[in-house]
């Protein structure tokens, strides 16, 4: 009987297309090439924004020894060819990464930008120009090896607080190994920083989010740390904010040693709670959300462990960096794009070692469809963003490559489902509402997405939440705000970006 139903649902179900997507590469006005030695092997990010308010998200790439540089998204018309030109930007170099958020809530993006030296924060003023504004802020800019970036409001705060991660002490003699540098917290005082405090032991931090995990109103900063340079002593860690304090195992957080580059964060259960993927050499770790602040790694069978290349003949274990999950085919599936490549010429990893393009299936499951979908390169790629560059409500890929050039690929999977997309904003502080969690509820089912500030590789974004929809027309929305007021469920039109505006504790959509 179970059999029996199981085909009828099979039967019944909508069949999807395979993924497909186009090299846009030709669409950037010159190459961009995160290049570098010792100190720019990880790193390599993208910022993914708007900075003129056209509409059309904009680029903002890391360059390592080469100067970073800005891309203005062009792109003539909705479902048009993806293109782009350079935008003035000052000449940077030694940036490893970046992260857009309003800063200062006054409706323009702004940009923190990691570096290997002072750290620098952009503010924006419109026409993707910017200003430096590190020191006017009061930000202390340091003089570290900066890889990882995560950024929350604190209840009372109208500043952001914003968690630094260092890498290798470059300073100290005894290094590279067991020469981690420390973490710092940046708290938002009255309209400036207050001074930092150090957020230690430090181990090599690669990646940071700030997260409501648990779904208890207090997010949490967890950090995943590099074994390669740790080698020991150190873990993936997890730190509550107020007071600024380190989870041990005592608390029910194990002691879990990665060679940790990335994180990525989404509820793919449907029960509310997000998942956790952490990259890694070999293993790509998901961590399936139980509650009560327990994470379970998730089987093996799953298929998101990418432990080896899919092409080729090298078995030797990936290397996983980047991570985001997404509905690539807007079936109603959250699937995951993982950036791969070996770190330099490590003769114990993969050298050829293919970009992942994991599909999720209706079972729960994953299947590799990197090779289908024609984007499962080879380069060492590190940062990377899903994000809808055409406005055709199609995710499209940028992956960022060390010693190569920053790859562009249009989806063109046809058909795929429905889709919805929410620009989300509230009055005063905190204008994108970072912290809120936006539920879809369609089909019988509820779909719930945490807006978020860091994660990924040294790469972020501040763009439209994005759902498929699947073979769904309708959908409601409901919003549960970063103070923990819940709006009432209110239609969604779908098939757009709209924009959606907290108004008391409801939702008023444009």
């Amino acid at each position: 009987m179970i059999r029996l139903v199981f085909g009828l649902l099979l039967i019944a179900a909508p069949v999807w297309a395979e993924p497909a997507f186009v090299n846009r590469a030709g669409a950037l006005p010159a190459a961009q090439v995160y290049d570098g030695e010792w100190e720019h092997y990880v790193g390599g990010g993208v910022a993914i924004f708007d900075c003129d308010n056209d509409a059309r998200p904009d680029l903002f790439a890391a360059g390592g020894s080469n100067p970073a540089a800005l891309f203005r998204n062009t792109t003539p018309a909705p479902g048009a060819d993806i293109a782009f030109e350079r935008a003035e930007f000052p000449a940077m170099t030694g940036v490893t990464g970046a992260y857009p958020l309003d800063v200062d809530a006054d409706g323009l993006l702004d940009l923190m930008v990691l570096r290997v030296g002072p750290n620098v924060l952009l503010r924006g003023l419109g026409a993707c120009r910017f200003a430096d504004a590190t020191a006017e802020w009061g930000l202390e800019p340091g003089d570290h090896w900066t890889t990882a970036f995560a950024a929350t409001w604190e209840p009372g705060n109208n500043w952001p607080s914003f968690a630094v991660g260092n890498y290798v002490d470059l300073k100290d003699p005894t290094g590279p190994f067991e020469a981690c540098d420390a973490n710092q917290l940046h708290r938002g005082g009255a309209g400036r920083f207050e001074p930092p405090l150090p957020i230690t032991p430090g181990f090599c931090a690669l990646s940071m989010l700030i997260s409501d995990w648990k779904r208890t109103g207090s997010p949490e900063l967890r950090i995943s740390n590099d074994r390669q340079y740790y080698v020991r002593s150190g873990y993936e860690q997890m730190f509550t904010l107020r007071p600024l304090r380190e989870y041990g195992e005592a608390e029910g957080w194990p002691k879990v040693r990665l060679w940790g580059m990335g994180i990525a964060s989404r509820d793919i259960t449907g029960d509310g709670l997000p998942e956790v993927m952490l990259t890694s050499m070999a293993d790509q770790l998901l961590q399936i959300n139980t509650g009560g602040g327990v994470m379970k790694d998730a089987p093996y069978g799953i298929g998101t462990y990418a432990t080896t290349p899919y092409t080729g003949d090298d078995g030797r274990p990936s290397t996983g960096w980047h991570a985001e999950f997404g509905d690539i085919d807007n079936d109603g599936r959250d699937d995951l794009f993982i950036a791969k490549g070996n770190v330099n010429q490590m003769p114990s990893n993969a050298i050829h070692d293919p970009n992942n393009l994991l599909m999720q299936q209706a079972d729960g499951t994953f299947v590799e469809k990197g090779d289908v979908a024609g984007v499962g390169t080879v380069e060492r790629s590190r940062g990377a963003g899903l994000v809808d560059l055409n406005a055709d409500g199609r995710l499209d890929i940028v992956v960022i490559n060390r010693r190569a050039p920053m790859e562009i690929w249009q989806n063109a999977t046809k058909p795929t489902g429905n889709w919805a997309a929410i620009d989300l904003r509230q009055p005063g502080p905190n204008a994108r509402a970072v912290g809120a969690w936006v539920e879809l509820r369609s089909g019988g089912q509820v779909r719930t997405q945490e807006i978020t500030v860091g994660g990924g590789h040294a790469s972020g974004h501040a763009t439209p939440v994005h759902f498929g929809l699947g073979t769904a027309t309708q959908a409601e929305l409901r919003v549960i705000w970063p103070d923990g007021a819940t709006s009432a469920w209110v239609p969604l039109p779908t098939g757009r970006v709209v924009a959606a505006m907290r108004d008391g504790d409801a939702l008023r959509l444009e």
